[in-house]
């Protein structure tokens, strides 16, 4: 495993972040990752060198089960070895229907979450705290200076900023500057290499504020690793994959991660993959974790520990100059635009 430190903080972690989102979450009544799962995930991981865990108490059925999951496997474990996040924002119901105040980035919110965080963790801290979403209806400063305290109090480390537009992110560093509160340190976008959408601007603001970035979703739900074939040259969104994939169950699936861009991006991936012996899951994350403008480490939401291993594999990978810009290329083929190789 590689190491690298994480942005601008003191922090050290894996190359490779694990995901958790799968933990206790069910699909159509039945559990994708159970606990026995996600114990045998998180010792996998653990041996394969990854130090770095990602949740949200959002997570699971009911919520704060994935967090629960986490907490009892930390239990037998010296938590100094590892650095785990997690992330506030959604309504949170893992104690009957939410009310009135249990949602948002509002004071009162975010310091019942954080209790309960703390609690189905079993740690008195967490590395790294997210703002899982931007909060139309509460003051930034609000958000901020309740951040700031948790952080002063010792209950948080790092701040952290999950999806949200490039405007966004720089009125909360921005306030963060003018009035002397504790500043996001990292940031937690949606990111690929078939990623549809531009994210220039967002990345520009990470570049230049030495925000490490943590992209989730980093194989788009599976398309890069190549299982998925087009069956229509005129339609982007036709396509055949393994039945029980998340294309296949995924109501969104199409939304979110078939384009024009996709496709071309996943065909130059494969191109790579065969000319290294690697997989195509293996480039599209080293791909990543090879962007040296910033720091990124992706999270990588494993079913199965062979996925698991899969992934890890990652770190094996050495993609050339010529490798690593014909994905950027590929990514822009419809546009023509030029960003993203390296330095």
């Amino acid at each position: 495993m590689e190491y690298v430190r994480l942005g601008s903080t003191g922090l050290t972690v894996s190359r490779l972040c694990l995901g958790t989102w799968r933990f206790g979450r069910e699909t159509d009544g039945v559990v994708e990752t159970d606990r026995e799962t996600a114990h045998e995930l998180l010792d996998a991981a653990h041996e394969r060198g990854i130090n770095f865990i990602d949740t949200a108490n959002r997570y699971g059925n009911p919520h704060g089960t994935a967090e629960r999951f986490i907490g009892e496997w930390l239990e037998e474990r010296n938590r100094e070895d590892f650095v785990v996040a997690s992330k506030v924002y959604f309504p949170f119901n893992g104690w009957g229907e939410p009310g009135h105040n249990d949602e948002g980035l509002g004071r009162k919110h975010v310091r019942a979450q954080i209790e309960g965080t703390l609690d189905r963790l079993g740690t008195d801290y967490i590395d790294i705290y997210y703002i899982h979403r931007w909060d139309e209806s509460t003051p930034i400063e609000e958000t901020l200076r309740t951040l700031e305290d948790l952080v002063r109090e010792g209950k948080v480390h790092h701040l952290g900023a999950s999806t949200m537009a490039a405007w966004q992110l720089t009125k909360a560093l921005w306030t963060s500057d003018v009035e002397g509160y504790e500043s996001f340190d990292v940031a937690q976008p949606l990111f690929h290499a078939a990623y549809r959408d531009d994210v220039k601007e967002y990345l520009d603001v990470c570049i230049d504020q030495d925000l490490a970035v943590c992209p989730y979703s980093p194989l788009a739900g599976g398309f890069l690793t190549g299982k998925y074939e087009r069956v229509d040259p005129d339609d982007p969104t036709a396509f055949e994959g393994p039945e029980g994939s998340r294309g296949d169950i995924y109501d969104r699936f199409d939304d979110y991660y078939l384009s024009e861009r996709g496709w071309h991006a996943l065909d130059e991936v494969r191109a790579v993959a065969e000319e290294c012996g690697a997989t195509p899951a293996q480039v599209a994350l080293r791909w990543l974790v090879e962007q040296d403008r910033f720091t990124c480490v992706p999270i990588v939401g494993a079913r199965t520990v062979d996925q698991l291993a899969e992934n890890v594999g990652a770190v094996d990978v050495s993609l050339s100059d010529d490798q690593f810009d014909r994905i950027v290329d590929a990514r822009y083929a419809e546009d023509g635009q030029r960003w993203g190789h390296r330095s």
